[in-house]
């Protein structure tokens, strides 16, 4: 696959000759609904095997064999050139595909107002073959130790039919966001615990679910040991069921970091008693915050990298996000939250207020500025082909387990085409 990044003057048709393409392979790929009309800093991906690189002053074939994990031998052979041969800037190089790796993938899915919409069927339907897991979103518990169950619809048919196994995720939400007191009330009564693995359980047996995935959010310091304790138990009682356990942790660069999304997860004893963690490394440009981007790679691999000094890369799957956010400007702390726009949404509004699309070289992120009809200054940062690539090569270069994605039902077609022509899904964990 290749990630072009349109220019000005540049048409699907003179972007499908620079690549042997042909322009519906291109727009077929990128569900470009305007494929005349294409924005200026938008990434889009060619749907060919391997890729070319443009050679650019300096370069060698050792170099660009490093960048892209090759040999210079290996390109020198099938560009039928010299190993040691001088290259001219602005030669086309092919690079050949590299072999797929193996990876779990996981997405959460979030029906609203009771009830499955038709957008989070056909999400669901359409990206299930690309899945290990499909996790709805959520099991609450309740302060009985009962649970309050999602609409499921069609989702244990849907997964069952492309041999991905269904994630029972777990919450301790509340009608106001993550419930610090739920958290309190269920993690210091043993017998609330027992009632509600028994409902877990009995849960799991009568839909099918395959992973039981803890997500309990804001609780306080001081219950971190009895969060753990209560995973033991989990764990004890799922694995003589059969059952893989899994958990959320907030993304934390070491072990005594403040903050109350924080202090409760402990990522060493996660490590050991979990199955595998979904680190939630997204949010640090948020809603209710400045614009940034929503996922930096910076901050990212930090949180990733402390992550292996507590367990094995085999145990991690990567958090990312489907989504980006559209900030009304100038940001202002207890403001007007930012709207959640998808990368396809994002793309339209630089092309309805005729705006080019700029990359942030350190966020590794694409964003831009628009004023709207009535006058109103506007900031978007939301994840492209790129983005997404470098998240990829950061679950390859440190040998994850591999990627957790929330959530589906926001269009971003060239994430999935990537991760298709790069991994080797695995089904049936």
């Amino acid at each position: 696959m290749q990630i072009h990044v349109v220019q000005s003057g540049e048409s699907v048709f003179s972007i499908a000759n620079l690549y042997d393409s042909t322009p519906n392979a291109i727009i077929d790929a990128n569900e470009l609904e305007t494929p005349g009309d294409l924005v200026v800093g938008q990434a889009i991906v060619i749907p060919i095997v391997g890729q070319f690189y443009f050679v650019q002053p300096g370069d060698s074939l050792y170099s660009i064999a490093r960048r892209f994990g090759t040999t210079a031998e290996e390109l020198a052979r099938v560009n039928n050139l010299q190993v040691n041969q001088p290259l001219q800037p602005g030669f086309r190089l092919y690079i050949p595909e590299q072999p797929p790796v193996n990876t779990s993938t996981n997405a959460y899915i979030e029906p609203f107002g009771g009830e499955v919409s038709d957008t989070l069927q056909s999400s669901a339907e359409n990206r299930a073959p690309l899945l290990s897991y499909l996790a709805p979103f959520s099991y609450e518990i309740q302060p009985d130790g009962s649970l309050k169950a999602p609409p499921l619809d069609d989702f244990k048919a849907i997964a069952d039919n492309n041999d991905a196994s269904l994630m029972m995720v777990v919450t301790n939400l509340a009608e106001d966001g993550f419930s610090a007191e739920l958290g309190r009330t269920i993690l210091t009564n043993e017998d609330l615990q027992n009632t509600l693995l028994d409902n877990i359980i009995q849960t799991t047996r009568e839909i099918g679910f395959r992973d039981v995935h803890f997500d309990m959010e804001f609780l306080p310091p001081e219950l971190k040991e009895n969060y753990n304790q209560f995973l033991r138990k989990a764990k004890e009682r799922l694995s003589a069921e059969g059952l893989l356990m899994s958990t959320a942790l907030a993304p934390k660069t070491s072990a005594d970091q403040q903050g109350l999304w924080y202090e409760a997860h402990d990522y060493k004893a996660h490590g050991e008693i979990a199955d595998f963690v979904v680190l939630m490394t997204y949010e640090w440009g948020y809603s209710g915050g400045p614009p940034r981007a929503v996922s930096p790679i910076g901050p990212v691999t930090e949180v990733v990298d402390y992550a292996l000094t507590e367990m094995p890369a085999d145990k991690i799957l990567l958090g990312q996000n489907l989504y980006g956010y559209d900030w009304t400007l100038p940001y202002e702390p207890g403001g007007e939250f930012a709207k959640a726009v998808s990368p396809q949404r994002a793309i339209q509004i630089a092309r309805e207020n005729n705006v080019n699309i700029s990359y942030d070289q350190e966020e590794q992120a694409p964003f831009f500025t628009y004023t709207d009809a009535s006058g109103s200054e506007h900031e978007v940062w939301f994840e492209d082909a790129r983005s997404i690539q470098q998240k990829f090569d950061l679950i390859k270069n440190r040998g994850l387990r591999g990627i957790s994605y929330w959530k589906l039902g926001l269009s971003f077609p060239q994430n999935w085409l990537l991760l298709s022509s790069q991994f080797n899904v695995e089904k049936n964990q």
